[in-house]
């Protein structure tokens, strides 16, 4: 159904990941529908970065039809710390389409604003996913991060087709079926930033994860802001898409043609990436800072 199109040179600053549905090109953030069906049951998510990498993929808020790109620090591809025991992202990591943390809204449980991104998701199923793949997933859990004081809304969710799915209803399934793993994500999330001289993550609501219903109802908001998003102007955000026919920045398939005849082709497999980037770091959790509020 999606196709993805690659498009620059991969590991340098113009690689581009772009979509096309039916040879006609699309935006991921946009244009692929949250929920796979009207039954609501499971949600796409595309996944940005595959588990055991380092390349921190996102989607692109800012260019026309949101292709996935390599974030860049000081002018430079970011590559995630190697945090012991951890190597890279330790599950497939994606966003949710159409949802939207409003960074204009302060949520009441987290106290803090949107951080102005999709919802963020992690895959926990066992098999390693493609860059760009969009999986159709079953929803377990949230927890809220606190990222440089906004609110960063973490989805821990399951590939309906994978072998463990219908062993796996809510968040206490993932505790009693894959114990650890959700200790794990949080320690992650908590102190992957810090070889880059940031702060640990904190989290609201004392760390716990909610469940499934929670998740669901931090996704009907969101979705409502990216409603809210597409009915309106955004300066920061390029709303393109050739799908929904009420936004004001739907555009035809011959313009959306263009912006993908308009990136460079794709070359080769790119220069190598730095060893280093495939070095340990090491942190240690006992600091005296406050983590959970």
């Amino acid at each position: 159904m999606y196709r993805i199109v690659e498009k620059g040179t991969p590991n340098t600053l113009d690689y581009r990941i772009f979509y096309t549905k039916d040879d006609k090109p699309i935006s991921p953030f946009h244009d692929i529908p949250l929920y796979t069906d009207d039954s609501k049951n499971y949600c796409n998510m595309i996944v940005e970065i595959p588990r055991w990498t380092n390349a921190k993929m996102e989607i692109c808020k800012e260019e026309p039809l949101n292709p996935i790109k390599q974030d860049v620090k000081k002018g430079k591809l970011r590559f995630v710390n190697n945090v012991f025991p951890y190597h890279g992202y330790i599950w497939n990591y994606g966003a949710l389409p159409q949802t939207w943390e409003d960074p204009n809204h302060v949520d009441s449980g987290t106290g803090a604003a949107g951080d102005d991104d999709p919802l963020d998701a992690v895959e926990i199923g066992s098999a390693v996913a493609t860059r760009g793949e969009v999986k159709q997933v079953k929803i377990l859990g949230v927890i809220a991060m606190i990222d440089e004081g906004e609110t960063d809304w973490k989805l821990v969710c399951i590939d309906r087709n994978d072998p463990m799915a219908d062993s796996l209803s809510d968040i206490q399934d993932v505790e009693a079926k894959m114990p650890g793993i959700l200790e794990a994500t949080r320690d992650w999330f908590r102190i992957y930033k810090v070889p880059t001289g940031k702060p640990m993550n904190e989290f609201a609501y004392k760390g716990e994860w909610k469940n499934r219903d929670f998740a669901n109802n931090v996704i009907n908001e969101t979705h409502g802001y990216w409603n809210a998003l597409m009915s309106g102007q955004n300066a920061k955000i390029n709303c393109a898409n050739t799908t929904v026919t009420s936004s004001k920045s739907n555009i035809s398939v011959d313009e959306a043609s263009g912006v993908l005849a308009s990136q460079p082709e794709k070359s080769g497999d790119g220069p190598p990436v730095a060893a280093s980037t495939q070095d340990h770091c090491f942190v240690s959790r006992t600091v005296p800072e406050k983590v959970c509020h």
